[in-house]
This record gives structure tokens, C-alpha cells and sequence, in this order.
């Protein structure tokens, strides 16, 4: 947890619970419509308010030594904003960007998260997945056992959703199911 992002967002009478309003990230571009990365500074939308707050890398954040839970049968009830938050960032990206990632690219990116929760990718989208870790780590204790947890049902859910090599089941699953 951030102590310094949820003063802010104290201090400017944001509901950051995520039951009035959920939080989205959005995907910045230039004129030409290239997607760039967000950098520490996220801007974050509650609703019609956008707020720039800096966050911390992901190693940073985490807290504890919690156990994960069992993902097994999807997230549990306690994580579900966690998972959305990605998810959502992640409908949000390819709308903006117009682009389909496919399964296996959703698979990869997840994995890597896990494995590198700071490093980087050519690809975007693993930037903008990063930036929702940060920010939902910035409000929510999660230890790197929860975390990474999160990141494998991830990928898990990303590959069994695959048909194939060049299948988007997954974007479609969760365009579909996200609130």
C-alpha cells in the first residue's frame, strides 16, 4: 500500500473503494495514434474526475507475507476488483489501440508480469497491465505471494482460452463478462 496516493486521493474526496465508481486507466496516444507507455505519473479517471498520481514499482508494493488463495475455480470475491482493474485496463488498451491481442500474447505478457513485475516489453499493453498493478497495489496490501497468484490465473485463464494460434478468446471472454 501507498500511504502517499491515498492521501491524495483523500484529499481530493475520491471514492477509492471501488463501489461508487470503478477506476479506469486510460491509454494515452500521440496525433498518429501511437500508444505510449504510461511512466510513474498514471493518470486515473474515477468517473468523469481525472486525478495524476505517481506510483511505485511493483516490488515496492508489496506488503506481508499473506498466502494467496486458491484461484482455482476464477478470483474470489476479495480479489475480484484486483482482476478487473487488469482486465479492464487491458479491454480498454486494445480498444483504444485497435488492436486484437491474441491469447498466447495475453498468456506471455501475464507470465512475464509475474516473473518480471518491473521489467519491461515491446508491447505496450504489458506497460498499461503494470500501471493497474501499481495503482490497485497503492490502495490494497498484497504480498508478492498474492500477486503473483493473481498473475498465474492470469495466464491461465488466457490459455485455456486459446483454440489456437491466432485466437482472441480471451479479449472476447472478458469484454464480454467485465461490469
Amino acid at each position: 500500500m501507498d500511504g502517499e496516493v491515498i492521501a491524495i486521493l483523500q484529499e481530493k474526496a475520491v471514492d477509492f473503494t471501488f463501489t461508487e465508481v470503478f477506476p479506469i486507466i486510460p491509454i494515452k496516444c500521440t496525433e498518429s495514434g501511437q500508444v505510449v507507455p504510461p511512466g510513474d505519473e498514471v493518470i486515473i479517471y474515477f468517473g468523469t474526475r481525472a486525478l495524476p498520481v505517481r506510483l511505485k514499482p511493483i516490488s515496492a508494493l508489496f506488503t506481508g507475507e499473506a498466502p494467496p488463495p486458491d484461484f482455482a475455480q476464477g478470483p474470489t470475491d476479495e480479489y475480484l476488483n484486483f482482476f478487473c482493474l487488469i482486465e479492464r485496463t487491458a479491454t480498454e488498451y486494445c480498444s483504444i489501440a485497435g488492436c486484437v491481442e491474441r491469447d498466447e500474447e495475453f498468456e506471455r505478457l501475464y507470465r512475464l508480469l509475474r516473473r518480471r513485475p518491473d521489467g519491461g516489453d515491446g508491447n505496450p499493453l504489458f506497460a498499461y497491465l503494470q500501471a493497474a498493478v501499481r495503482f490497485y497495489m497503492s490502495l490494497k496490501d498484497v504480498s508478492q505471494g498474492e500477486f503473483e497468484a493473481v498473475a498465474n490465473r492470469l495466464a491461465k485463464s488466457a490459455r485455456r482460452a486459446a483454440v489456437g494460434y491466432a485466437s482472441a478468446n480471451y479479449l472476447a471472454l472478458i469484454q464480454h463478462t467485465l461490469p
